[in-house]
């Protein structure tokens, strides 16, 4: 367990302030712009396709050429909303989670309230958009899927035969006003989508992952899954509880183990594998990630990392938590969130976001002892009130570290640390996204 460093009020940054290791560069800012400009405008998650960065936003998403990663530059920004249009793609595909009740499927569609929604009945939608994009700076739309009570985030699953692609859809908070979201929803949806003919793409599956109503009463659905395809793993931070799926059959993932933590962990949000399969490490977004939980009052324990082994038979115990060691001011959100693995030989090292508590990037080849290598912190939004934002996703990619900012926008940093030299070194597939692991 980290020690959570306690220091003067005084220490705590103010807005504009900027703190890091010596070891952690900004290279370059792509601020928010048009119509994802306003500050409810929020920047979300991120996938990589060969020269070029999707960055998803409620009001749309963003592509970016990152050639050159020291000058990123924007190339195509796309209105089309629906929170939290978190992102991933595959060959010439682009899919896009919508959590929120919209009139119709179009980029044109409007927002409904609850009570409007529940009065149509199923005159709403909201699920999976599908985007081709094998020309990059022309993406076209191409079709949706709706799913039961909505996309929160997804996760890409690609079968062994190279014909189709399955999306692993999340989502939960089930309320009986909705038709197409009824309780007690402790299932996933499986959307295939055959990548030679996507408008064929459809739901053929919904498992039950909670057949017993879960661990403890707030478990309904997945928050994320992180799929590990080569090992045939799946992992799921599940509201109240993290699993550990075998998707050797895809489209029929079945439960290893269960894990809860009912003294310190909220709201199980994401999931991620060291490199050989042998320990997962779980984020609880404590607050909902809303909240200012980065000091001493709440402490190292909670909003924090859990570190679990994971043993051959898919069983998991629990080794340790860790917690950024530097206190926010009480107007910035912070809390653990989305990260991924630097790809360094012998080693488990992870760079993550967490919100407005900045850019860590951690060892955890010790699991019961991790170790922070760096970080890079801005001070608050504001001093007067607590305004959403920081890091939303922290990903390492071909030698360069990404960060969305939920209201500056696409960050570019370096790491030059010798205990990560050699991550420059490890390169992914075409496509990266994170919540689908490759190995390195």
């Amino acid at each position: 367990m980290t020690a959570f460093a306690s220091p003067a009020s005084a220490d705590v940054l103010s807005p504009g302030e900027i703190e890091k290791s010596k070891n952690m560069h900004l290279l370059t800012n792509i601020p928010k712009n048009g119509a994802f400009e306003a500050e409810s405008s929020f920047s979300s998650d991120l996938a990589f396709k060969g020269d070029y960065a999707f960055a998803g936003n409620y009001n749309g998403f963003t592509v970016y050429d990152i050639k050159n990663p020291r000058k990123a530059k924007q190339a195509l920004q796309v209105f089309c909303p629906g929170s939290q249009n978190d992102i991933t793609v595959y060959g010439d595909l682009m899919f896009l989670s919508v959590d929120s009740l919209r009139s119709d499927d179009s980029c044109n569609s409007t927002q409904l309230s609850t009570s409007a929604a529940s009065a149509t009945g199923t005159g709403y939608w909201e699920g999976i958009r599908v985007w081709d994009i094998s020309d990059p700076l022309n993406p076209v739309y191409v079709k949706s899927v709706e799913t039961d009570c909505g996309s929160h985030t997804h996760t890409l699953v690609p079968d062994e035969a190279g014909e189709s692609v399955y999306v692993y859809v999340s989502s939960y908070n089930p309320t009986a006003a909705l038709a197409d979201c009824q309780p007690p929803h402790d299932k996933i949806s499986i959307v295939e989508v055959p990548l030679d003919d996507p408008t064929a793409a459809a739901v053929i599956s919904e498992p039950v992952l909670f057949p017993d109503g879960g661990l403890i009463p707030r478990t309904a659905g997945c928050h994320d899954i992180t799929a590990y395809p080569e090992l045939g793993l799946a992992a799921g931070a599940c509201m109240g509880e993290g699993v550990v799926m075998d998707i050797e059959d895809p489209e029929n993932p079945v439960v290893l183990d269960r894990v809860a933590d009912t003294e310190n962990f909220a709201f199980w949000h994401s999931a991620t594998f060291n490199n050989d399969g042998s320990t997962v490490m779980f984020t609880d977004e404590l607050g909902g990630g809303g909240g200012a939980t980065c000091n001493p009052v709440v402490g190292p324990e909670k909003g924090a990392n859990a570190y679990y082994s994971l043993s051959d038979a898919g069983e998991l115990t629990f080794q340790s938590y860790f917690k950024i060691p530097r206190e926010q001011a009480s107007t910035e959100n912070c809390v653990a969130h989305n990260g991924s693995l630097i790809p360094v030989k012998g080693k488990d090292v992870m760079v993550q976001a967490w919100y407005q508590g900045g850019i860590s990037v951690v060892d955890f080849t010790d699991a019961a002892n991790p170790v922070e290598l760096g970080y890079f912190d801005r001070g608050p939004l504001s001093d007067e009130r607590l305004i959403l934002g920081g890091s939303w996703s922290a990903y390492y990619y071909d030698g360069y570290i990404y960060s969305n900012d939920i209201q500056k926008g696409l960050d570019v940093l370096e790491i030059r640390d010798p205990r990560v030299a050699n991550g420059k070194a490890g390169k992914y597939a075409e496509d990266f996204n994170p919540q689908t692991q490759p190995s390195y």
